[in-house]
């Protein structure tokens, strides 16, 4: 299943540039492996060292956050939208 990942800017060092990038995979950790291995080093900076996903970074499927769904186990079915957008902070 091909998914298109809206990759934010400060993470387009590792997809040359590519604002949105195309992966495969039938859930969102599949997807992720997808794109780690097309753009390495990428999944290191959406998910920590225990495999979930940092905490200042949300990941959406479609318009819904992953975290309210089923976190890496939400589904991605052909043709949706991930977007990649890290949280912004200050006072």
């Amino acid at each position: 299943m091909s998914v298109s990942v809206r990759i934010p800017t400060i993470l387009r060092t590792y997809t040359g540039g590519e604002s949105e990038v195309t992966a495969a995979g039938g859930t969102l950790a599949e997807v992720l492996d997808d794109l780690d291995a097309s753009y390495a080093g990428i999944k290191g900076r959406i998910l920590d060292e225990a495999g979930q996903l940092r905490r200042f970074v949300n990941v959406y499927v479609g318009n819904e956050d992953v975290r309210f769904l089923d976190n890496l186990a939400t589904a991605t079915p052909d043709g949706t939208q991930i977007s990649v957008i890290p949280a912004v902070a200050g006072g």
